[in-house]
């Protein structure tokens, strides 16, 4: 069979009948068109989809080359394909955070004590409520200010729902901004056309907190915020099945990767246990 952009059209569609999420649609539909082109008008066989595997395995890294498996599976199920599917590579698990990105409670407050001085309340309000409830930055258009007033908002992701509660603090001061702003119903945070904010806005925003806060680029944006809440969870609770439903996790390994501590940690625990004579 030739892969045409036509059929890639009919999968996208396919993906969106089955409920994915546009992120995912996005993601499958790139992989898909990238394959097509790399074929140049080729029969597709597995010895083709090896190669191609080969090829996407010098200039990807192991997980992106894996996310490419993903969709190109996916794109060969739909065509029925099912000789042509492809293994994952094998990651070993890692159990160790990357120090250089992760983000501390001290350089999170200087984020919010910079979005303060350069008087961007609306940002400084949407770290605190992506930290303070462990969202992801594109639940935000669940926090309206009906279930503000709540106190809880049910979030639907991924096909589940999940109730997300909101601590009283985070409560009052959104209503305050909401009054402030005179947005009565619907999203709290949103764009000066009225829109809910969205990931690109918020990322550029806290990128140009670093040099004002004092902290690294590579710590700063939203998902970083999320892994806090995650972290401060943890360290407070001890309870990673319980975490992980408040995350909205499907697997308990998910969350792992969310608790895991860096290198320094572990090395200040062996030197405590004082094995070495």
């Amino acid at each position: 069979m030739t892969i045409t952009e036509k059929q890639v059209r009919k999968f996208t569609g396919y993906l969106t009948a089955g409920e994915k999420t546009a992120a995912t649609i996005e993601k499958y539909r790139r992989e898909a068109l990238r394959f097509t082109d790399w074929l140049a008008g080729r029969e597709v066989n597995k010895t083709l989809a090896r190669a191609y595997k080969e090829e996407l395995a010098e200039k990807r890294t192991p997980a992106g080359v894996n996310g490419a498996i993903a969709a190109l599976n996916c794109l060969f199920a739909f065509l029925g394909l099912t000789d042509c599917k492809l293994r994952s590579v094998k990651i070993q698990r890692q159990i160790f955070r990357d120090e250089t990105r992760e983000l501390s409670q001290a350089e999170y407050r200087r984020l919010l004590s910079a979005a303060k001085g350069k008087q961007n309340e609306r940002l400084l309000l949407v770290m605190e409520t992506i930290c303070s409830t462990g969202i992801r930055v594109s639940e935000l258009k669940f926090f309206t200010v009906e279930t503000v007033r709540r106190g809880r908002a049910d979030v639907t992701n991924k096909g589940k729902t999940r109730t997300v509660f909101l601590p009283g603090r985070l409560q009052k001061v959104l209503l305050k901004y909401a009054k402030a702003q005179k947005i009565t119903a619907g999203p709290v945070f949103i764009t000066r056309g009225g829109r809910p904010l969205d990931r690109s806005n918020i990322w550029a925003d806290m990128k140009r907190l670093c040099q004002a806060a004092n902290v690294a680029e590579s710590k700063v944006f939203p998902h970083n915020l999320r892994h806090l809440f995650a972290r401060t969870y943890y360290d407070l609770e001890k309870d990673i099945v319980r975490l992980a439903d408040i995350l909205g996790h499907a697997s308990v390994n998910t969350t792992r990767i969310y608790t895991m501590e860096t290198g320094e940690v572990h090395r200040r625990q062996l030197e405590k246990m004082k094995l070495v004579v």
